[in-house]
């Protein structure tokens, strides 16, 4: 592995209060490892050897029901620590990370865990925090799953990824990873059929242009609208 520079760690925000010897031996210690779209970086239940930070693509994160339904709870951005399951104080992983677009991740061996939390300035704070806003997150999409009118919780998936990783293009925001309606039916715990009617319609409305794996929200006021009716 050619030997990676100490920028790609500066400003995250574990590592942010840490000088450039510090991350040099943080990077000293990872391993980097492209991953292709649709690929499983770990899975639910599986022992959690490493804990991993992802430095381009984005994932999804899935969980399954005590029914053996698989629920995409929420998508992670570049930048961000994931896989924390020391965190959790567990030694198996509580849900599956797929690659939703080619991804790159550094990942250590979970025995140096303790060794960052104690040598590392922030880096505690930052990933406990993280830990809380993803918890705080999925939270929101399984009330939403169980309370919400299924519209509504179609607007509100396409507004978070939307917010997520959102990009400005001739049309509209473009959600910058692949996105099929299989995957909104299962972030919002309903039928491939309801997501495709609701996107057609949205479409003909103007709100939104779907096709293959492929959205851009052309009306973002309109969703937003929608997510809140």
């Amino acid at each position: 592995m050619p030997k990676l520079d100490e920028s790609l760690l500066t400003g995250l925000p574990p590592f942010s209060l840490l000088d450039r010897a510090q991350i040099r031996e943080i990077l000293d210690q990872a391993v980097s490892r492209r991953y292709d779209e649709g690929t499983a970086i770990f899975r639910e239940g599986h022992d959690a050897d490493r804990f991993y930070l992802l430095l381009d693509g984005y994932l999804r994160v899935i969980r399954s029901t005590p029914g053996g339904e698989q629920i995409i709870v929420l998508h992670i951005s570049p930048g961000q620590l994931f896989g924390i399951a020391p965190a959790l104080q567990r030694d198996t992983y509580p849900a599956t990370a797929i690659a939703a677009a080619e991804s790159i991740a550094l990942s250590w061996p979970v025995r140096v865990w303790d060794d960052f939390i104690t040598r590392y300035p922030g880096f505690a704070t930052e990933s406990y925090k993280t830990l809380g806003q993803r918890l705080g997150q999925i939270q929101e999409t399984l009330t939403e799953m169980a309370t919400q009118a299924v519209e509504k919780r179609v607007a509100c998936a396409l507004l978070r990824m939307v917010h997520q990783s959102g990009r400005k293009s001739d049309k509209g925001i473009e959600i910058a990873f692949p996105v099929t309606r299989q995957n909104i039916s299962d972030m919002t715990g309903t039928t491939l059929h309801t997501v495709s009617r609701l996107l057609s319609a949205w479409q003909k409305d103007g709100i939104v242009e779907s096709t293959r794996k492929h959205i851009v929200v052309t009306d973002p006021h309109a969703l937003v609208v929608l997510s809140e009716a």
